[in-house]
Order: structure tokens, then C-alpha cells, then sequence
């Protein structure tokens, strides 16, 4: 059975505050073999680690992150929202999973040039719009990519030509064994998200899935196993 990659999404939630420095910590000492984390670009061009477009959810502002500069969104959250390069350097050990959620070719590019300025390229890959995954291509021929897809319908081949993704990243309730199997057939490896019950993963796993991303990181890897060297 082909060994099962352990994707913490967003870090680990609900021990602390997701898409934080002490989110990607505690996911990490709970055994994750790579980081999920989300992307925006603020007003002046920097990359920072949030997967909402405003503040308000989790921050308690209604102030749109398009709309802030980085100096400004680190005095607005106390600092808590850390920019793209501070969590590659916490997410160090592992791998990252940059997931770019809203299409803007300007947030793609900009979290490729700064996976590249922190000598990130091996460890990172990235999930996401599929018009963010064609930027990110067209500046990383290298770049290993994650096709995320919702629907039940399969990805267009025109697609698939363009991406050259390693990973077909399904939601988890569109997985199958038929899907799993088709997409082996093509070369393709299959990814589940977001996945938190125990009956899930162990389905998944069954049906040969080769990464689950989950909010309870600690709770997948009892049902994987000890990692490599923990």
C-alpha cells in the first residue's frame, strides 16, 4: 500500500488559530507531513497567510486584505497574521501545500517568487483556482501542483495538458475507488480534503488516496501510523 501523505489544513484549528505561526507548530509536532496554508496579496504586493478575503471571521475587522497594506494588517492583528515567507521558515520541516484561493494571477506569481527567495521550491506545492494554478505554471514550469476540484465531473483533458499537475485534489465525499483508479490509470496521484472523521480517512486510505488533508492532523496520523522517523 503506498504510504499516505498527512496534510494539516490550515495548521491545526482547532488547537490554535488557523493559518498562524503557532497553527503550523502545533501541527507539525502532531506528526503532519506537509502544511496547508492559504494566500492574499495585500495593498502593497506582499504575500500573507489567510484564507478569507477580510479580517472579520477570525480577527474581528471588517477591513478587506486587498485593501490593507502589510504594515497595517500586522497592526490591525497584532502581528498574527504572519507574511508568506515567515511561515515557509516555520513550515520548514515539512512541506507546504500553498493553496491560492481566489483566481488573481498577481497572488500566484507573488507566492512563487517568494517560495523561490526562500530556497522553498522542493518543499512546496501548490492547490487552488484553477486560474491562479495557470499563473503559477506559466512562472514555474517545475512547479509541482495540486489541481483542486469540486465537481463531479472529471478534469477537462485541455486542463490536465496545461496544469501538468501530480495530484488531482478532490473534495472528499467525490472520491471513489473508480476515480482513484482512473486517475492511476493516467498517472495521476489522488488527494482527499478536508477529511475529520476517522470512518473517512480509513475509507480513503482503503481506496488508495495517497494524501488527506484534515483539520485534525493528530487524529489522521493515529489512523496512518507514525511518520517516517517519528
Amino acid at each position: 500500500m503506498a504510504r499516505v501523505t498527512a496534510v494539516a489544513h490550515r495548521g491545526d484549528p482547532y488547537l490554535a488559530r488557523e493559518n498562524t505561526l503557532a497553527s503550523f507548530a502545533s501541527a507539525i509536532a502532531a506528526g503532519a507531513d506537509a502544511v496547508e496554508l492559504d494566500v492574499r496579496l495585500t495593498a502593497d504586493g506582499v504575500p500573507v497567510v489567510l484564507h478569507d478575503p477580510t479580517l472579520e471571521r477570525l480577527w474581528g475587522r471588517r477591513a478587506a486584505v486587498g485593501d490593507l497594506t502589510a504594515d497595517r494588517l500586522a497592526a490591525l492583528t497584532g502581528g498574527g497574521v504572519p507574511t508568506l515567507a515567515a511561515a515557509l521558515a516555520a513550515t520548514a520541516p515539512v512541506r507546504t501545500l500553498i493553496d491560492l484561493p481566489e483566481r488573481a494571477p498577481a497572488t500566484a506569481l507573488a507566492a512563487v517568487a517568494a517560495a523561490r527567495a526562500a530556497g522553498a521550491d522542493s518543499r512546496v506545492y501548490y492547490c487552488g483556482d484553477p486560474g491562479a494554478l495557470r499563473a503559477v505554471r506559466a512562472a514555474d514550469p517545475a512547479a509541482e501542483i495540486a489541481l483542486t476540484w469540486k465537481r463531479t465531473g472529471r478534469p477537462r483533458p485541455s486542463l490536465l495538458a496545461e496544469l501538468r499537475p501530480r495530484w488531482l485534489n478532490y473534495r472528499f465525499g467525490l472520491v471513489t475507488r473508480e476515480v482513484v483508479e482512473r486517475a492511476a490509470a493516467e498517472g495521476y496521484e489522488v488527494a482527499a480534503w478536508t477529511v475529520d472523521s476517522r470512518r473517512t480517512m480509513r475509507r480513503l486510505v482503503a481506496l488508495g488516496v495517497t494524501a488527506i488533508t484534515t483539520n485534525r492532523i493528530a487524529t489522521l496520523r493515529a489512523v496512518l501510523g507514525p511518520a517516517p522517523g517519528g
